[in-house]
């Protein structure tokens, strides 16, 4: 330190280090976001490459139809996953718990001891969080069943009557009177 330069009493080190402040973290610079969300290449690691439900502007019956059935399916299965990531987390955090209280028992620095319980309430917070997400998945998916279900109702006849006929017929709209 420069002897010129008058630090106020927060800025000074002390002579002495604390024996409790072993580790120095470094904050990372900050990232910038990118402006835009590249789109997933390659399959993943729980599915295909494919976006489950494209909207490709086909409106027709059968395509609503597929498409809804296959974002409800998605849903399905991303709520499976959420449940057992949920479960796992709340296992992490019961076992960093324990590990805190054998720290504690084996008369180690507390330091470890009050950053093992911080990583075990992280874990239950997030545990938490993703329950909630998990609950917000499974509504999602029953909400679009059930549009599926009412699509259905609405224009399955009306997709039968066009589909049997032989003739095309006109574009919606093509009736109304201005």
């Amino acid at each position: 330190m420069d002897k010129d330069i008058e630090y106020p009493p927060s800025h000074t080190v002390p002579a002495q280090p604390d024996p409790a402040m072993q580790f120095t973290y470094l904050a990372e610079p900050a990232r910038q976001a990118p402006a835009v969300v590249p789109a997933l290449q390659g399959p993943g690691r729980h599915g295909s490459n494919r976006v489950p439900a494209p909207t490709d502007g086909d409106n027709r019956f059968k395509a609503v139809q597929q498409k809804l059935k296959a974002f409800s399916g998605a849903l399905d299965g991303a709520t499976g996953r959420l449940e057992a990531l949920r479960r796992r987390m709340r296992a992490t955090a019961d076992r960093a718990s324990t590990l805190a209280g054998h720290i504690a028992d084996a008369d180690l620095d507390p330091v470890f001891v009050e950053m093992t319980n911080a990583v075990a309430t992280a874990l239950d917070g997030a545990a938490l969080a993703t329950g909630r997400l998990h609950e917000s998945a499974q509504a999602v998916s029953a909400d679009a069943s059930d549009t599926q279900r009412t699509h259905a109702r609405m224009y399955e006849a009306l997709d039968q009557i066009r589909s049997g006929r032989k003739h095309r017929t006109p574009k919606p709209g093509f009736f109304a009177r201005n």
